[in-house]
């Protein structure tokens, strides 16, 4: 599911709400994670799961094409772990 069809979704499941509105509603809750991970915090949806960001060490990696050692950067991985009730949700 991409972004705008989970704003489509929401907005057909609430008629009350304009697109315009889901959409920066969507896009704030979006932002708010992305900036709390920039940070370092932890963000924990209860019932959904927990987005963390774990950082990679620099390392020397392979050119797929033509075999030649490619330095990569250290940095940071978004990390997400699903709850457990998510967990049983989706197995049921």
């Amino acid at each position: 599911m991409t972004k705008s069809e989970l704003i489509l979704k929401i907005t057909n499941k609430n008629s009350f709400l304009y697109q315009k509105d889901v959409y920066k509603i969507v896009d704030a809750i979006f932002n708010t994670v992305i900036r709390a991970l920039k940070n370092g915090d932890r963000v924990e949806l209860r019932g959904f799961g927990t987005f963390s960001a774990k950082n990679r060490n620099a390392r020397i990696g392979r050119n797929p094409k033509t075999g030649d050692p490619v330095a990569i950067p250290k940095k940071k991985m978004p990390f997400f772990k699903m709850g457990k009730s998510m967990k049983e949700r989706i197995n049921s």
